[in-house]
């Protein structure tokens, strides 16, 4: 099946959770909202990101290891949108107006009152038609809340709360 309507509305039906990719780039911050992300492997713990290979966050994640993936929760639908905005401005005025710290590991700017933080190191890059594909070992949760809501995509919209 060729890349068109058929297959973007055919994928559109896969419920899928929202995560938060973020990442420092020396002065920089720099993140954006993924659908594509998933655990691997258990030993190690490892997940993988996909990332649209023509966007600065993909060029950004190829030169720096470490990078933060915060899984959203019901409650982080306009999070969600602003980091899924075209044309966005950095990490750091994105999260202004919303509680966040630096990642002891992986010095990126992380989200809080998501369902969980993992601090991530790439171990492979692959390429994949037109994204990259980061399969990073998790070096460490900075957070985990199991008590929240998780916010997920289907059918181009966001479902929660």
């Amino acid at each position: 099946m060729a890349a068109g309507t058929d297959f973007v509305d055919a994928v559109a039906g896969f419920a899928t959770g929202v995560v938060v990719l973020t990442v420092r780039d020396g002065r920089d911050d720099h993140g954006t909202t993924v659908t594509s992300f998933m655990s691997v492997s258990l030993e190690p713990p490892m997940v993988l990101a996909g990332v649209s290979s023509s966007s600065y966050l993909a060029e950004v994640l190829g030169r720096r290891d470490r990078w933060a993936a915060t899984v959203l929760s019901s409650g982080q639908r306009a999070l969600a949108g602003r980091f899924a905005a075209a044309g966005r401005p950095g990490a750091r005025i994105l999260l202004a107006s919303e509680p966040h710290h630096r990642g002891p590991v992986s010095g990126a700017l992380i989200p809080e009152n998501g369902l969980a933080a993992l601090e991530c190191e790439n171990r492979r890059t692959i390429e994949a038609g037109d994204h990259t594909l980061f399969v990073a070992e998790v070096l460490g949760a900075d957070y985990i809340a199991r008590d929240r809501r998780p916010l997920i995509r289907v059918n181009r919209r966001y479902l929660g709360q």
